[in-house]
């Protein structure tokens, strides 16, 4: 994306704070959560890979989930711990609006794939038997397509309508680049992005919200009107999903508030982390616990038998 000729050069990011020697504290601590990040979302994307029992909808969904996390993960944890180790808190342009691109296209692809998800849960205790039917190899192949396709051209032209806009400041309150801190920076009302921003909100906002609520409805609808062992198996199958779920959508909320409202400056830099911290810290710990499947096939990889964590009856 090329910048306007009259945009900044390098960003200031003023929300990191002197922590002297703790710094090293901060960065060891960092450096664990990336690691243990990578390494939990790696075991997952290659125990469903290498395992053909798991080449089915629900897990091929949740192999994308698990890469989305590993590339959101990439865009800001090595750029964290660089800064956090810096003296110099200052990012390049083209750098800056790169990490936008790949923070906002990682929330977006993961709010897809969470409503894709709920479909495939809806057709699984609402319509069981036409499941195999309806997601096909080629269907989940297409659904997964429009999980990542949409989301990384409506984020792609949002980027690059930023990087176009003529700023008159170049201070970003927060740890990380963020695309509502520069249109803020704009000398001019950024009416263009404003606009545009509305109307992407339509297929990567609003669609996705819409399968979410129409899905767990007809859940609902199933488990009150359905027997004891149908509910039982609907908050089974669901569960996990609704965790990741809830997960997300706090860390939305969080980045809204944090973004619009005051608070304080630690208590800002928290929160504006959250979303990209925790549900990739999280999943892998709810899928890999919860789903029967995916804790045995991985208890079968490092060499111990599942009977270990799974009680007998």
């Amino acid at each position: 994306m090329k910048l306007n000729s009259s945009a900044v050069s390098h960003f200031t990011l003023s929300a990191y704070m002197d922590t002297g020697p703790w710094r090293y504290f901060f960065f060891l601590i960092v450096l664990c959560l990336y690691v243990l990040i990578v390494l939990s979302n790696v075991l997952l994307v290659v125990v469903i890979c290498v395992n053909r029992s798991l080449h089915e909808p629900m897990y091929l969904f949740l192999c994308s989930l698990f890469v989305n996390e590993l590339y959101g993960s990439t865009g800001l944890f090595p750029f964290l711990l660089l800064h956090i180790l810096s003296d110099s808190h200052t990012v390049a342009a083209p750098l800056c609006f790169l990490q936008i691109f790949c923070v906002y296209t990682y929330g977006s692809v993961q709010f897809t794939n969470l409503a894709v998800m709920s479909y495939d849960r809806y057709v699984a205790v609402c319509r069981p038997l036409q499941y195999n039917s309806h997601l096909t190899l080629h269907n989940v192949a297409l659904l997964i397509a429009v999980v990542w396709f949409p989301p990384f051209v409506a984020v792609f032209v949002t980027t690059a309508l930023t990087s176009s806009l003529r700023l008159c400041g170049n201070v970003i309150n927060k740890v990380y680049c963020d695309n509502h801190s520069v249109v803020k920076l704009s000398c001019h009302e950024a009416t263009v992005n404003n606009v545009y921003e509305l109307l992407a909100a339509s297929p990567t906002v609003c669609l996705p919200v819409t399968v979410i609520f129409f899905s767990y409805i007809k859940i609902l609808k199933v488990c009150f009107s359905g027997s004891n062992q149908t509910r039982q198996k609907a908050v089974g199958t669901c569960s996990p999903h609704l965790a990741s779920l809830l997960n997300f959508s706090f860390g939305v909320c969080f980045e809204v508030l944090q973004s619009r409202g005051a608070a304080l400056q630690a208590l800002r830099n928290m929160l504006a982390a959250e979303l990209l911290v925790v549900p990739p810290l999280i999943n892998p710990i709810i899928y890999g616990i919860n789903l029967h499947q995916i804790r045995t096939r991985i208890l079968q990889n490092l060499g111990l038998r599942a009977e270990v964590l799974t009680p007998h009856t």
